[in-house]
């Protein structure tokens, strides 16, 4: 059976790369819940910009020194993000970026057609809440004309991430970035980031237009469609 650190190389915390400056940037930022917590939450979001990568493996005492924590500390957000399927941790080892296999493409779906498609069919639209939606629109935009691919990814993130976030909970938005590092980690077993992405683009900017003309029904609608499509698209071309 595969091991997941075999023919990866290991997270170099202690380089220059975009995982290890995001982490610099994080320290200097007050947690504002638990300091497991935020540990947690900043290495999360490493996988959601896709910074971290499938069977990644990550030093403990490096990240310690990034963040300025305890390897007790470390070690406790390292174990709540295995709980949530983002870590595996092997013995003997240590504790690797997961694979997300294709049982767990469809559970996310499943989870993400009641999330999203709820929220967007009987969320209140504050407006402040749809410019974010619309940013995120105008983000993926721009990533395509300026031939950025991983910003791209990320711009699609980003918009389903402010479609939840029209909810205005803070546990739905919680529970939208555990599935969103899932997300991330399944569109790096996929070929061709802007052949995945780019047709996406078009149903963002319909589901905000749908949003933004107060037609939540059609938008829920859309929603619908549009994860149906993505599902059925990854699993096409992701691994067995």
């Amino acid at each position: 059976m595969k091991r997941y650190g075999d023919a990866v190389t290991a997270l170099d915390l202690s380089g220059p790369d975009a995982a290890v400056d995001s982490l610099a940037a994080v320290r200097s930022q007050a947690p504002r819940t638990s300091l497991t917590e935020w540990v947690a939450d900043a290495l999360r979001e490493e996988v959601v910009e896709g910074r971290l990568r499938p069977g990644s493996r990550l030093p403990e005492q490096r990240i310690c020194t990034a963040l300025k924590v305890s390897r007790n500390t470390v070690r406790e957000a390292m174990s709540q993000l295995v709980a949530e399927r983002v870590l595996v941790r092997e013995p003997h080892r240590g504790v690797f970026v997961a694979r997300p296999d294709r049982a767990a493409i469809r559970d996310v779906y499943r989870a993400r057609r009641v999330i999203e498609v709820g929220v967007v069919r009987d969320a209140e639209l504050d407006s402040e809440r749809l410019e974010a939606v619309r940013a995120a629109v105008e983000e993926g935009q721009g990533a395509l004309a300026g031939g950025e691919w991983d910003d791209l990814a990320s711009a699609n993130q980003h918009f389903h991430r402010a479609l939840v976030a029209l909810a205005g909970s803070p546990r739905l938005d919680q529970q939208m970035a555990l599935l969103l590092a899932e997300m991330r980690l399944v569109f790096h077993g996929m070929s061709g980031v802007r052949g995945f992405h780019e047709p996406y683009l078009a149903g963002n900017a319909r589901i905000h237009e749908l949003l933004e003309s107060g037609n939540r029904a059609a938008a829920a609608d859309a929603v619908v469609e549009y994860l149906r499509e993505a599902e059925e698209h990854l699993l096409a071309g992701y691994p067995e």
